[in-house]
C-alpha cells in the first residue's frame, strides 16, 4: 500500500505545510486566530491545536512512545487543549522533529500487520492496517491543513502553495 519513502516524504510535507501555515498565521492577531470560521474545529487556532492532539495521538501508537501526553482528553477538547499562540507554535516544531525521526527509522516491516488500539472517538478497541493507518495519519494532517490553509487566505493570510509537486526536496 504505502513505502518507507513515501513515510519519509509525507513526513517532510507535514513539516514543510506547518511552517507555512504557522507563518502565515503569526501575521495574524491573537483574536483573529482564534476566531470562529465554520469550520470544524472553529478557528485557526482550534483546528491547529487539534492536529497537534491528533499527530501526537497516531506517533504514539505508530511509535510505541508514551513521551507524548495530550492535554485533552478528547478531540472534542483538543482545539483548546493549548490556547498560548507561542506554546502551541513551539509543541508543532517539536512534534514536526519526533515525526521526521521517527519517519527516519521506519522500516518496510514497520508497514505491515495490524494495529489494535482503543479509540475515545469510536468508544471501542480497534484493529486495522498499519499501512493504512499511516497513510490515514498524512491524509489527516493534509485535511484539516487544507481547513486552515482555507481559513488563514479568508483572513487574509497568505500560506504558501500545498502542492506536494512543489515542496523542496532535500
Amino acid at each position: 500500500m504505502i513505502t518507507s519513502e513515501y513515510v519519509r516524504t509525507m513526513a517532510r510535507y507535514n513539516r514543510w505545510q506547518n511552517g507555512s501555515l504557522y507563518g502565515a498565521a503569526d501575521t495574524l492577531s491573537d483574536g483573529d486566530r482564534k476566531r470562529e470560521r465554520g469550520a470544524f474545529f472553529g478557528s485557526i487556532h482550534g483546528t491547529l491545536a487539534h492536529l497537534m492532539f491528533g499527530d501526537g495521538i497516531w506517533l504514539s501508537r505508530f511509535a510505541a512512545d508514551d513521551s507524548f501526553k495530550p492535554l485533552a482528553k478528547s478531540v472534542p477538547e483538543s482545539p483548546s487543549a493549548i490556547p498560548d499562540w507561542g506554546a502551541l507554535k513551539t509543541a508543532r516544531i517539536a512534534l514536526d522533529g519526533r515525526i521526521i525521526g521517527w519517519a527516519d527509522a521506519i522500516s518496510p516491516a514497520d508497514l505491515d500487520g495490524d494495529l489494535t488500539w482503543y479509540s475515545g472517538a469510536m468508544k471501542a478497541t480497534v484493529t486495522r492496517p498499519r499501512a493504512m493507518l499511516i497513510a490515514h495519519f498524512f491524509n489527516h494532517q493534509t485535511h484539516d491543513g487544507g481547513q486552515v490553509h482555507a481559513m488563514l487566505t479568508a483572513a487574509g493570510a497568505k500560506p504558501d502553495d500545498t502542492d506536494l509537486m512543489i515542496m523542496p526536496i532535500g
